[in-house]
């Protein structure tokens, strides 16, 4: 069992509620990286649900969440021959830290035609890009490698550069392969994008994250593009695209976070 599968796993403890334990190597700084709270809550719909893949998770983050136990409270909206709709309450010391909406499908029997309009970056291969960083996140990094080809200046120069884009790979740091359920952590894996327009902040709190999973990522790293266009009243987007290492386009996410200039 590789490390993400075994710190996102959940119990069954009543008919609706599912019970996980938020583990210490997830953090950011003292709080439990998004993508990893959200990736929790997904296990709970997998378990509830006939279907086993996310499709499109969103999630709201009420309150931080901090390590330890959490409930998972299921309501399942729809259950589907293709797709089922549910939610999770995500719950801590008696106080809802995270709300999360999903439709779950099996992605392996999508059909339809394929298109796009953006060309995958060309940047160069995993093992060409840069691994050094000095950056806060160290308990995450335990678990996941980050190597970049755009954005590390933010920490090794501290000149921000101004283009509101990270480019790089993604993976786990044991060397077990991204599948779909992982994909909801990885679309939360690097440093926000506006560091390179502000230079690294003490914290850029989530309101929203949304992740939609376009297929199975094949073995290997996750290439990966982050970007952020419109910062207004302290409000930032993040736009991500997740590419497998075909060149398959595996995901792209939206998340909404506050800007707090230190």
């Amino acid at each position: 069992m590789s490390r993400f599968a075994r710190d996102t796993q959940v119990t069954q403890v009543s008919e609706h509620r599912w019970r996980a334990q938020l583990r210490e190597g997830w953090r950011i700084g003292a709080v439990p990286n998004g993508g990893y709270v959200l990736s929790v809550a997904g296990q709970a719909l997998k378990e509830a649900l006939p279907h086993r893949d996310p499709q499109s998770v969103s999630a709201f983050y009420l309150a931080p969440s901090e390590v330890g136990i959490v409930d998972c409270e299921v309501e399942v909206l729809r259950l589907g021959r293709g797709s089922s709709q549910a939610c999770v309450k995500m719950v801590q010391a008696g106080e809802l830290r995270t709300h999360v909406t999903a439709t779950y499908t099996d992605l392996s029997v999508l059909r339809g035609e394929d298109w796009s309009s953006v060309t995958r970056p060309n940047i160069p291969a995993w093992n060409a890009c840069e691994t050094r960083a000095r950056e806060r996140v160290e308990f995450y990094r335990e678990a996941v490698e980050i190597r970049l080809a755009s954005g590390l200046e933010v920490f090794d120069e501290g000149r921000p550069n101004g283009s509101g884009e990270i480019q790089g790979w993604v993976r786990f740091r044991d060397g077990s392969d991204a599948d779909a359920a992982s994909l909801l952590l990885f679309a939360d894996a690097v440093w926000p994008p506006i560091f390179t327009v502000f230079g690294p902040q003490r914290w850029i709190p989530t309101v929203e994250l949304t992740v939609q999973v376009r297929a199975i990522p094949a073995p290997g790293p996750l290439q990966v593009r982050f970007r952020s266009r419109h910062l207004t009243g302290g409000v930032v987007e993040e736009d991500g695209e997740l590419w497998d290492s075909t060149g398959q386009l595996v995901a792209i996410s939206r998340q909404m976070a506050k800007v707090r200039i230190a």
